[in-house]
């Protein structure tokens, strides 16, 4: 674990290590306050821990000022420690005993947080806010309060699952891929293989060395091991980034030994065969005193990525970033507070693709460090997300590396382990398919092969596929877009849909069947309705027409025949009349809706084209067979409940297009 400087010391989870409990060096006297102190002044928080419960169960409840700051102290350790469970207690107490700063509830907030207490961590953040209600890490922490259980409820598609081949008995944080080829993952361990005998005085584990886990020929990730060369020492040696080519690596270390503390720093080496370098130091700061951290390179090598202490920050510790030439620093920003809080902004990590990701407790999350993706816009703002569940966790989570291109990659986290070591974790989210799929026929039921189906999305994209021979077609298309959904056959009329596709994280299928009316044979017009004798047309037959008007609109070159039909009730005269006013009081409901009459022709027919059953009507009527024709002889042959539904049959109306090209020369 890297030390940090004593004034603003990065806290154990800054560099990505969670304390264990070490031995303590126990006198059988009671501490003094002044040496608990010390201690805690530089980072041994395990052991002013200790000091600070003995001295704690020696004092007087009379005394409740000191009792007060003594539980407040203890609670500050276990939090940096990462004993949630203690540093409530220990917060718990300092309110039973009124400890004055209110800064106790704010931490109280979020430990209840990391404990998943939702509730209890809003209570104690609205306490804060009365007496600080400017406060932006109380209120992101309210937030977090509110939507941290909606995120567990509605996780995203990602998998998550331990990886126990990179992971030790101690801490294992940061894996970094390194080149093109995604067959070597880097990691910063604290595993007792480590260089070095001697023991941090913060954590009692051995200092962090860099490791190397590579791919076998199956593919098939190896052991970690030591990486060869001079990158390791007997300090502190954490996360690491590499160049595009993977020739050059950065690096986080800490020149420390037990007793004493020193800035951490970046290092640079570069590869000669399978060995590293000797590394040099990075200059990013004229004052060497502030700690820079958690290097992460852009693919070519112009811009590097870090997390720093140095004052005139927005709080805690903030991410800049560096412009290199020639290998030197030439110019640094802070990334600003799209990006950075009052509360610590760390692991940096940029994709090639430029998205960059971070680790924060100041923006609104589940509970510890949460890993947010950030897109930088034309403008130089950042846009903003929580990756949520279960990415994140009420724990801390942090130190994310992409495959490349793909969803997938390592990131770590402390979740589900009482000690509050990190551990590695893969991360995989399967690929998401949206697609409609459906049939093509005609009116009647008969499959249309080879239709050509298109989708035209709101948001420019266009997609294009051909129904099978069957009439089934499927076309994959994008989420969370409004979509028209065509259809086009020779012979055939062309038809629309419109769809909308949910903006959900999960793959769908979208049902849409097409059917295509016929240009070369008539199509029945369903559900036109006149009253008894008379060619006046009823109120329900306005749907039908309706959907009438719609097509002859998105096919505006075709002209069609209007048919209209009887049955052999009454004389020929007669039925031809009654069927040509029917036929008629179609054309002029259609020019009302807007129709150029010029593309309109009513006819009718009477009882003198009779219906030829087709394989839509014979699967629906059983005493009929496909192409038989509903002649007046066939009729009497059936009994009277047949005949009814006969005589219906050929009371109809019909459409037939005449031409194709109005007014296209």
């Amino acid at each position: 674990m890297f030390v940090k400087k004593i004034s603003e010391l990065f806290h154990h989870k800054a560099y990505g290590i969670a304390l264990i409990l070490g031995v303590l060096l126990v006198s059988c006297k009671t501490p003094k306050l002044s040496e608990a102190n010390r201690r805690f002044e530089i980072g041994e928080y395990y052991e002013a821990a200790q000091m600070y419960r003995k001295i704690y169960n020696k004092t007087p409840s009379k005394k409740r000022e000191l009792r007060a700051e003594l539980s407040f102290k203890t609670g500050e350790c276990n939090r940096f420690i990462n004993n949630t469970g203690k540093a409530l207690s220990g917060y718990r107490n300092a309110i039973r005993y009124n400890y004055p700063d209110s800064i106790l509830y704010l931490y109280s907030g979020m430990m209840f947080l990391k404990d998943g207490k939702y509730g209890e961590a809003a209570k104690q953040f609205d306490i804060y806010l009365q007496h600080n209600p400017k406060s932006r890490l109380a209120h992101e922490g309210k937030k977090s309060a509110e939507l941290a259980p909606q995120w567990k409820k509605t996780p995203t598609l990602y998998e998550v699952k331990r990886m126990e081949k990179f992971n030790s008995r101690r801490s294992d944080f940061a894996p970094m891929f390194a080149g093109k080829e995604l067959d070597a993952i880097y990691l910063t361990s604290s595993r007792e293989t480590s260089k070095g005998e001697t023991k941090s005085g913060i954590t009692g584990l051995k200092f962090n060395d860099i490791y190397v886990a590579k791919q076998d020929e199956k593919g098939e990730w190896q052991l970690p091991e030591s990486v060869e060369g001079n990158v390791n020492s007997e300090y502190d040696e954490g996360v690491c980034t590499f160049t595009g080519d993977g020739a050059t690596m950065y690096f986080t270390r800490c020149n420390v030994d037990a007793e004493s503390s020193h800035a951490a720093s970046i290092y640079v080496a570069t590869r000669s065969g399978a060995q590293w370098s000797e590394p040099s130091e990075l200059k990013i700061f004229r004052d060497s005193t502030w700690s820079v951290a958690h290097p992460s390179v852009s693919a070519d090598g112009a811009f590097l990525y870090f997390c720093s202490d140095i004052p005139n920050g927005y709080g805690g510790k903030d991410i800049w970033r560096a412009y290199l030439s020639e290998g030197k620093v030439v110019a640094v920003e802070n990334l600003g507070l799209d990006i950075n809080t009052a509360g610590d902004e760390m692991f940096p990590y940029i994709r090639e693709n430029g998205e960059l990701y971070f680790s924060s407790n100041g923006h609104a999350g589940m509970g510890g460090l949460d890993i947010f993706k950030a897109t930088e816009m034309q403008d130089g703002k950042w846009s903003v997300e929580n990756m949520r569940s279960p990415i994140n966790s009420n724990s801390d989570d942090f130190g994310i590396t992409f495959a490349g291109d793909r969803e997938s990659g390592f990131f770590t986290s402390n979740r589900n382990d009482a000690r509050g070591y990190d551990h590695i974790y893969s991360f995989m989210r399967p690929s998401l398919t949206i697609e409609v799929e459906g049939w093509v026929v005609d009116k009647t039921d008969e499959i249309v092969p080879d239709a050509i189906i298109r989708a035209v999305g709101d948001n420019g994209s266009i997609y294009k596929t051909i129904a099978r021979k069957d009439g089934h077609y499927t076309i994959l298309i994008e989420r969370g877009t409004d979509y028209v959904m065509m259809a086009a056959a020779p012979g055939y009329i062309n038809s629309s849909q419109r769809i909308s596709t949910s903006g959900e994280e999960k793959s769908h299928s979208y049902p849409v069947d097409f059917v295509l009316p016929s240009i070369t044979k008539p199509v029945l017009i369903d559900n036109i309705f006149y009253d008894y004798d008379k060619a006046t047309l009823r109120p329900e037959s306005k749907t039908a027409l309706d959907e009438l008007i719609d097509l002859l609109n998105r096919n505006p070159h075709i002209t069609i025949e209007l048919a209209s039909h009887t049955d052999m009730r009454g004389s020929d005269e007669y039925n031809i009349s009654l069927s040509q006013r029917r036929a008629k009081s179609v054309v002029d409901y259609l020019i009302k809706g807007g129709i150029d009459p010029d593309r309109l022709t009513p006819k009718g027919y009477g009882e003198s084209v009779p219906k030829i059953v087709d394989k839509k009507l014979a699967e629906k009527h059983n005493f009929l067979k496909e192409n038989e024709i509903l002649t007046e002889e066939f009729i009497l042959a059936l009994t009277p409940e047949q005949q009814e539904i006969a005589d219906q049959i050929n009371r109809r109306t019909e459409f037939s297009v005449l031409k194709t090209t109005y007014k296209m020369f």
